[in-house]
């Protein structure tokens, strides 16, 4: 049975491989123009810096050079059901240097397209056992977050042996770059 988490919260992840769905449906926009919501991985060290420019995998990386997080691909509307966004990971293959696995969502031109993660819902993030495929756990963004056009959904932390996932769901009114800067 998967456990619905609250902001804040940690559980431990009991398989090596998963999947990361991330998914969300947006209200209509004023500005007829769809919204683009961008899922990405930070892989990084003891420092909470990315290991290497290739070990943040998103749109226009989608491995990192140990194959060990993989994105399934961008998906620019969020139509349909399920996940909208996949990132398929295998802790078995990542860097030894990695201690944590940030997960943000950003808003494709938001400020362009002057929309923000208010004029989203229905987000939600899952941990999905790759092997079993059941649900191990979920968050959902059940926040108000009328100005923000970034956020991290959640990390994937290493204590000890044992990886464990923290529901994060905190807002920014920013970019990736931002995140790239926090980051690098």
């Amino acid at each position: 049975m998967a456990i619905n988490l609250q902001k804040g919260q940690r559980q431990g992840i009991s398989t090596a491989k998963f999947t990361v769905g991330l998914g969300w449906d947006a209200n209509q926009s004023h500005t007829g123009v769809d919204f683009d919501l961008d899922a990405s991985i930070f892989i990084l060290g003891e420092n909470k810096k990315i290991l290497s420019d290739s070990h943040f995998v998103f749109y226009n990386n989608l491995k990192d050079p140990e194959e060990a997080v993989v994105h399934g691909g961008d998906n620019r509307t969020g139509d349909g059901d399920g996940d909208d966004e996949e990132i398929f990971i295998d802790l078995s293959k990542i860097d030894p240097r990695a201690t944590e696995l940030c997960v943000v969502v950003t808003i494709d031109e938001a400020e362009a397209r002057s929309q923000n993660f208010g004029q989203v819902r229905n987000a939600f993030i899952r941990i999905v056992d790759e092997s079993a495929g059941t649900e191990l756990m979920k968050f959902e963004l059940d926040e108000d977050f009328s100005i923000e056009t970034a956020v991290e959904f959640g990390r994937i932390y290493k204590r000890g042996d044992e990886w464990k996932f923290e529901a994060v769901g905190t807002g920014m009114k920013t970019g990736l770059q931002h995140f790239v800067d926090q980051y690098t």
